[in-house]
């Protein structure tokens, strides 16, 4: 798994930049003193005392002025030595807090770490909530990307795969200890496959909050390369924006997945060599813009993909190098505006592409379909198009 990560020194630097007190009393002083003179000096001359005589006496009220003024000077600069005090004392104790958070959130880390590494697929998804939990209360974006890093690093994990049916290979069928143990494994499977399953519901959870608020992994990074997406997956109306997303080379097989109208914006989401197959999956209303959609070199076979209704604009989605092939994905109402979507060498065959009723810039196009053979199953039949040659 991803190894734990220390937070930044950005608190250890700042105590460093505070001075210490026998320089900023001795400092204070100095300014106490100056502004008394100051003071003085300026009272002389309103009171018109530029000549004093060395003979004259200082009557009583003269004196009690002097000696107001000197108390006046006196609790000043013992008010800005209170001031100094008090302010690095609250440092001290900001920098002290911040220190127990970190060593608090250290200890839970590593329990709920070691929670995710144990045998029973009960604890294991106690500590998956426990680690969402630290995300949410982390006191630095970098513990925070920390456990994230450390799900998204379970999910890339090897998991035991299905055992399937009990094979009807047994003379005289399987006996009882052979059904445990089939079942046994059957069980097991379902358990970590619901732990793999629950990491992913809480992160299309987290990425619906609204980005700023306390519990948003927006502006987090997701590194999901490689993972296999096989059940029902909800990632409706989430925004990708200010991190980088990567779904590069995952299998979305065998279930639903919806990112029916997610927003794509002002990050890198990378689904790059990814397989949608014998599932699902739904961009229906997403919104594409301000930022880069890779879809290149995805294989699309087997199932259905809708990018009905979606949106692209300002922004770069390509689907260079795909292949379509043993589908159907249709972009049927699909609107093409300031933005570039790229078909360049992507290959349609066995599939069904639908760009009925699509809507597209005219007429300078930013579609690009270079390469491409006759399109044959391709259907552009009312679409609205300015493809570029």
């Amino acid at each position: 798994m991803t190894a734990y990560r220390g937070p930044r020194s950005a608190t250890n630097g700042r105590e460093l930049r505070l001075w210490k007190v026998g320089w900023a009393l001795t400092a204070l002083f100095a300014a106490a003193i100056l502004a008394a003179g100051s003071v003085f000096y300026s009272l002389i001359l309103l009171l018109d005392f530029q000549e004093i005589d060395t003979t004259a006496k200082l009557n009583a009220k003269t004196l009690f002025d002097i000696v107001k003024l000197s108390f006046g000077v006196v609790a000043g600069a013992g008010a800005l030595v209170a001031l100094v005090v008090a302010y690095r004392r609250q440092r001290v104790d900001e920098a002290g807090a911040h220190r127990e958070a970190t060593r608090l959130h250290t200890e839970r880390f590593s329990q709920a770490v070691d929670k995710l590494g144990s045998d029973s697929p009960a604890v294991r998804l106690g500590g998956v909530h426990a680690l969402a939990g630290l995300a949410d209360d982390a006191p630095t974006q970098d513990l925070r990307q920390t456990c994230i890093d450390v799900l998204c690093a379970y999910l890339r994990l090897p998991f035991p795969p299905d055992p399937g049916d009990l094979p009807a290979i047994f003379p005289g069928g399987p006996s009882e200890e052979q059904r445990d143990l089939h079942q046994g494994k059957r069980d097991n499977y379902l358990a970590l496959r619901e732990v793999r399953h629950t990491i992913l519901r809480l992160i299309g959870d987290h990425y619906r909050i609204p980005r700023g608020s306390h519990r948003s992994w927006q502006d987090c990074d997701l590194d999901l390369t490689g993972v296999t997406i096989d059940g029902s997956l909800s990632f409706k109306n989430a925004t990708f924006s200010g991190g980088d997303v990567s779904f590069s080379s995952a299998t979305f097989s065998g279930g639903e997945v919806d990112f029916s109208g997610a927003m794509f914006s002002g990050g890198y989401v990378d689904f790059n060599g990814a397989t949608f197959s014998d599932g699902h999956v739904s961009f229906s209303s997403a919104t594409f813009s301000d930022g880069h959609v890779d879809f290149g070199s995805a294989t699309f076979s087997g199932g259905y993909v809708h990018f009905s209704g979606a949106t692209f604009s300002g922004g770069y989605v390509h689907f260079s190098s795909a292949t379509f092939s043993g589908g159907y994905v249709h972009f049927s109402s699909a609107t093409f505006s300031d933005g570039h979507v790229d078909f360049t060498f992507a290959a349609f065959s066995g599939s069904r592409v639908d760009f009925g009723s699509a809507n597209g810039p005219a007429p300078h196009g930013l579609l690009a379909f270079a390469g491409l053979p006759t399109a044959q199953g391709v259907d552009l039949a009312s679409a609205w198009l300015q493809p570029v040659p």
